[in-house]
């Protein structure tokens, strides 16, 4: 359950990071990933649709939809202001970061794992003495630490476009795991996944509407929790194409918010079976 809470608060990576931090097997989380795409696949048809009827829905609901023309000329500028075709230097220093980070956050992991291990086993409750829990706490929050700073500004060379092709590659080996026959066999997952999402879909709408928020605004959040960065550009752009950057920032902040609260999940889980 804490592999898919992964999923759904932020995208494949936390899913990941769960599954190794909670040591689920791989029998179960066979189960839980197919859960996963193919109950997620069917409210993102379901957001699409909407998408193209956006604009009498938001008539209908009363939404004021002026930030959103005003946010379309406001990317459109950036982008042509700032974009730029990658130097083989470019695509270096952007792959160095990656994979310095990286670097770091396992030579950290290495000591604080034996530490909390020796020192402190009770915090084995809490993932403190799993090194893959400190890869990524470390990885996630280097990473934000990076966006308020000039490191940022490799975006303009395309770094998002590099770690969309990683990301790709990471999902397609979540996907590996997935056995569809498996739901014939625990089906109670699969409802489970159901409701799941019908609350998570009945909460997004209920918010949407009493707020009168945008209907733009309302998909995209819920896709860049359900879907991640793989398929939330993918309903922005539905909207309209110059928007699909909002739905890349949208899921680049549920991965930064899904390994934390994914891992407060699995605490309150573990609460809840005793």
């Amino acid at each position: 359950m804490t592999t898919l809470a992964g999923s759904w608060i932020g995208g494949g990576a936390n899913q990941a990071a769960m599954k190794e931090i909670y040591e689920v097997g791989g029998e179960i989380f066979s189960v839980m990933v197919t859960v996963d795409v193919i109950v997620a696949n069917i409210w993102m048809a379901v957001l699409l649709f909407m998408a193209s009827k956006a604009k009498e829905i938001d008539a209908k609901t009363g939404a004021d939809t002026t930030a959103i023309e005003s946010l379309k000329q406001k990317v459109e500028k950036y982008h042509a202001e700032n974009s730029r075709i990658p130097s083989l230097r470019d695509i270096m220093m952007i792959v160095a970061i990656g994979f310095g980070v990286t670097g770091f956050a396992h030579f950290a992991a290495d000591f604080l794992e034996p530490f909390f291990e020796t020192n402190y086993p009770w915090t084995e409750d809490y993932s403190l003495t799993s090194k893959f829990f400190w890869l990524v706490v470390i990885v996630t929050t280097i990473g934000l630490g990076l966006s308020f700073s000039p490191v940022r500004h490799v975006e303009a060379a395309g770094a998002s476009k590099i770690a969309s092709a990683f990301l790709y590659i990471l999902v397609t080996t979540i996907g590996l795991h997935m056995d569809v026959s498996k739901i014939m066999d625990t089906p109670i997952y699969f409802l489970v996944g159901i409701v799941w999402m019908l609350v998570h879909a009945g909460l997004m709408l209920l918010v949407a509407k009493l707020i009168k928020a945008p209907l733009f605004y309302m998909a995209v959040g819920s896709q860049a929790n359900v879907g991640g960065a793989a398929s939330a550009p993918v309903v922005a752009a539905a909207f309209h194409p110059a928007l699909a950057p909002v739905g890349v920032l949208l899921a680049v902040f549920g991965y930064a918010l899904g390994t934390y609260m994914a891992w407060l999940c699995g605490q309150f889980l573990q609460v809840v079976a005793g």
